[in-house]
């Protein structure tokens, strides 16, 4: 005999208006690793700061605003409406047992006022909280330090320069948790001990770590993991990071700094310095100098996450080893007189090796995220790169320019990698629609050559 699923409760769900397609993926993600499943009441209007979510309990709630950064408060929605009389009618309608607990006359609330795109005067708000009046409110008010708070939520459209006298939709519920916004200033690349040229922003890798569903005691690699950023996101999660990386001088903290003012780094910049800035040191398993077009693991060695971002041949050069035999090579000298031989990587090769690494050493179910340049006027669904093993779970896109833009991708392992799964693009000819990525660069900086001679054009003028 099945047991019956919980009855879903209904939620509303204040998001911040940054990385819109990033959300949905994010929020999706959460609720899954939660144990539930991404619901909503009505059709989520993408864009918008508020979606009305179906969630089995409020813990689950509460734990998926333990970990989101795009979204910034949770509340169990009491009455929604596209007017103050359908609001108040619907709160008329919501069952007083489950309000009770939150009235009683032993307790003390305050109700709050938020609205989006809009400002109203202390007396426009006064007056919407006495509105309320038919609610059975038995505590006492206490705007400091209250036991419950209630919120007023209005929506007036996204046009700033058209705002409506009514909002669109208004909403009232019982606030339940905050969201982690904090973690992006906390956490700010500008207060980092030790960053690059190509640090990744704090919002984005929590994301990246949300999108691939990092839980504590996971074990996550980021094969091109340069000065760590994206190791510090999944360590706060408290899962354990390794990664590796062939630039030499960026593992061991030597060379050039890329702070301003600042010529040469310090003798405490590493990778492990960053960790334990943020007390996450006992997350870190290590870094190694390694080229990731090789490979360097023993069979069976899984990760439960790969999360990485690749380069594109724009701030960071795209290298791997090779012999001195090969057509294109340079010789690389560090500080330590460490010396290799480095030949072009192509961008198709990256992402194919990447793909066929994850297919081979994720677990079932780990998730492989990493950004995938683009050049916008080429762009079709076709140009990313798949593997029989890996199911494509969501796909942002991130502007860069105006021609060129950077995918978020995700995706999760399905599938028991297998031999005949290593060399399988050449079968079904999956490979050769993204070998134009190889190109990203040229077709990058020619926008960028466009741009300044049409600006030296105006200048002129």
């Amino acid at each position: 005999m099945e047991l019956a699923a919980p009855a879903l409760r209904r939620y509303l769900l204040l998001l911040a208006q940054e990385h819109l397609e990033f959300r949905l993926p994010e929020i999706t993600s959460l609720l899954s690793l939660c144990g539930g499943k991404f619901s909503g009441e009505q059709e989520i209007r993408v864009n918008s700061p508020f979606w009305i979510l179906n969630i089995p309990s409020e813990e689950m709630a509460r734990g998926l605003m333990k970990r989101t950064v795009c979204a910034k408060s949770i509340f169990e929605l009491w009455g929604h409406g596209r007017s103050e009389g359908e609001l108040y009618a619907s709160l008329k309608n919501y069952p007083v047992d489950k309000m009770l607990p939150y009235l009683q006359s032993d307790s003390t609330y305050k109700v709050h006022i938020h609205t989006f795109n809009k400002t109203l005067t202390q007396a426009q708000k006064i007056k919407k909280i006495d509105a309320l009046e038919f609610l059975p409110f038995k505590g006492k008010v206490n705007l400091k330090n209250p036991e419950h708070i209630f919120w007023i939520l209005e929506d007036y459209g996204m046009n700033p320069n058209n705002v409506p006298e009514e909002p669109f939709h208004l909403y009232f519920g019982r606030w339940i948790a905050d969201g982690q916004r904090e973690l992006i200033e906390s956490y700010s690349v500008k207060k980092r001990h030790f960053i690059g040229n190509t640090s990744m922003d704090a919002c984005l890798s929590f994301i990246m770590a949300n999108h691939g569903r990092v839980k504590p005691n996971d074990v996550v690699y980021d094969p091109f993991v340069g000065t760590g950023g994206l190791l510090i996101s999944s360590a706060h999660f408290g899962a354990y990071v390794c990664g590796t990386d062939i630039d030499y001088n960026t593992i061991h903290g030597l060379g050039k700094a890329s702070r301003k003012n600042q010529k040469w780094r310090g003798p405490d910049e590493n990778i492990r310095a960053n960790l334990r800035q943020y007390g996450l040191e006992k997350y870190y398993l290590d870094a190694l100098v390694a080229d990731s077009s090789r490979p360097i693991w023993r069979k069976g060695m899984l990760f439960d996450a790969i999360i990485t971002d690749p380069p594109y041949g724009i701030r960071e050069a795209t290298r791997r080893t090779g012999s001195q035999k090969e057509a294109v090579k340079s010789v690389e000298r560090s500080t330590e007189n460490h010396i290799f031989v480095s030949s072009n990587y192509h961008l198709s090769d990256i992402f194919f090796d990447l793909l066929k690494f994850a297919a081979e050493y994720l677990v079932m179910g780990g998730r492989l995220v990493y950004w995938l340049p683009i050049y916008r006027p080429e762009y079709t669904e076709e140009i990313i790169p798949r593997h029989p093993c890996l199911k494509l779970i969501s796909n942002c896109e991130q502007m860069l320019s105006s021609h060129t833009s950077r995918h978020l991708i995700t995706m999760e392992k399905v599938k028991e990698f297998k031999d005949q799964d290593e060399n399988s693009y050449l079968l079904d000819g999956q490979y050769m629609p993204y070998r134009g990525h190889n190109s990203f660069r040229e077709k990058y900086f020619s926008g960028v050559t466009k741009r300044i001679a049409k600006e030296e054009k105006e200048n002129q003028k």
